[in-house]
């Protein structure tokens, strides 16, 4: 790691200017003055979050022989969600600010304010009134009220409706789990803080299903499995908490919760919960369902329904989680100051940028050969314009961490200079020796992140 001094404290304000400026995140809709809430992934956005899914998926599955994948629909039966109980209880108090109009979830505003029923600009407050978080919609030519269905608020609800399939299609025994990454929708009454709350959203959940006399065993198992996945993609654990739901916390349908924590510029938020949601899920739609859900065990001969360990994180929220985690400005050698993502080379955009040390004498030609084969293996940028300093500095910028240099001594010996973004160091070597020493250093950053 870079011995280099950080000079100043890492803001919001940072972080959104450097995703829209490096091509991150942009604004929906930009050009008709933007959608609130809604948010597009740019050329480097799309990459990173396809990387941190591809990271959670391979954690979940490859690396899990009792877990499979399932990808189910947006638009379900609107009977599973008044089985869910998202119809009947799936909606926050909202108030509304007499004189700006601005409107608050009455549970996140603070004592104070709702002793007082004022805003946080001292305005009066309406009543409270109930605000459903669903999106509704119409299936078919028609609308009326036999066509209504809901666009989903979470994923997890169509793993439970598919897990009678997946035990008879997949040969799966308890205690095996479903994994599944999809889009949500909720009509947040307030969204803030750039993409860490927004209406539309995806979600990364594995439900686990288990034996209910197992249930405390494998919700400490999997509280530690999530918790140890962040030290894997090489996130700074000082900034990584658990924080358990009091009784009065709970969901409905919880046993016992806690949340994986995140210490993001605006402060401790949410960014997973571990759920022990007993057998809520598979009873209610047994009984909406008029179907069977029970499990049998073929062994003993027992009929159970079993219960579920839940592990549910955000997607979207993860990009910003990761960004803020890596961001950091410091002073270098020569007293002026860098930008530099420290993204774990496995979530990097761009694992190597390619450059000729000048445009002329064949090295360009030469550079672009060996870019060719890097393509091969790693995700890999071209770039001959400009100062090769200048050069380094943008790559450090969206957080590539190998620079590799073509300059005339390639020529002579073929060899090239290997740059690591993170130390700044340059080694020496040979060209056939690249491929090789990248995943090596690959290697060599993933021990050190666990």
């Amino acid at each position: 790691m870079s011995e280099q001094a950080t000079v100043n404290p890492q803001t919001m304000d940072n972080i959104v200017s450097l995703c829209k400026r490096r091509g991150f995140v942009f604004g929906s809709s930009d050009i008709y003055g933007g959608l609130a809430s809604a948010w597009d992934y740019g050329p480097l956005g799309v990459e990173l979050k396809n990387r941190i899914q591809r990271f959670w998926w391979r954690e979940m599955t490859q690396l899990h022989d009792d877990i499979v994948g399932l990808d189910a629909a947006i638009m379900m039966h609107p009977r599973v969600w008044e089985a869910s109980g998202h119809v009947e209880s799936f909606a926050d108090l909202m108030v509304e600010d007499t004189v700006t109009n601005e409107r608050f979830r009455w549970d996140h505003l603070p004592q104070e304010n709702r002793a007082k029923k004022v805003s946080p600009a001292g305005n009066p407050l309406s009543e409270p009134k109930e605000f459903n978080l669903m999106f509704k919609t119409h299936l078919g030519p028609v609308q009326e009220s036999s066509s209504v269905v809901y666009l989903r608020p979470e994923t997890a609800q169509g793993i439970y409706v598919n897990y009678k399939n997946v035990v008879q299609t997949s040969r799966v025994r308890i205690p095996f789990g479903i994994a599944q990454v999809g889009k949500a929708f909720r009509n947040e009454i307030v969204t803030k803080n750039f993409i860490f709350r927004t209406c539309e959203f995806e979600q990364m959940e594995m439900q686990f299903f288990v034996h209910p006399s197992e249930d405390e065993k494998w919700f400490e198992y999997w509280k530690q499995q999530r918790i140890e996945s962040y030290r894997r993609m090489g996130i700074n654990m000082d900034r990584i908490r658990f924080q358990q739901h009091g009784p009065d916390e709970l969901a409905h349908y919880a046993k016992d919760a806690f949340d994986i924590q995140f210490l993001f510029p605006f402060g401790w938020q949410e960014l997973e919960g571990i759920h022990n949601r007993t057998d809520f899920d598979l009873r209610r739609h047994s009984e909406y369902s008029g179907k069977d859900l029970s499990y049998l065990e073929d062994t003993t001969g027992e009929r159970y329904l079993p219960y579920i360990i839940e592990t549910s994180a955000g997607l979207t929220r993860s990009v910003l989680m990761v960004l803020s985690d890596a961001w950091e400005e410091e002073t270098i050698a020569e007293g002026d100051v860098r930008t530099v993502l420290r993204f774990h080379p496995e979530l990097a955009p761009i694992t190597v940028g390619v450059f000729p040390l000048v445009k002329k004498d064949g090295l360009a030609e030469l550079a672009r050969n060996i870019e060719r084969e890097l393509r091969q293996d790693f995700a890999t940028f071209y770039d001959q314009g400009g100062a090769i300093g200048r050069r380094y500095r943008r790559q450090d910028e969206i957080g590539t961490p190998f620079c590799v240099t073509i300059d005339y001594e390639t020529k002579e010996n073929n060899t090239v200079t290997l740059r690591l973004r993170d130390s700044m160091e340059q080694v020496r070597i040979p060209i056939a020796e690249l491929s090789a020493r990248i995943r090596q250093s690959i290697k060599e950053y993933q021990r050190v992140g666990a």
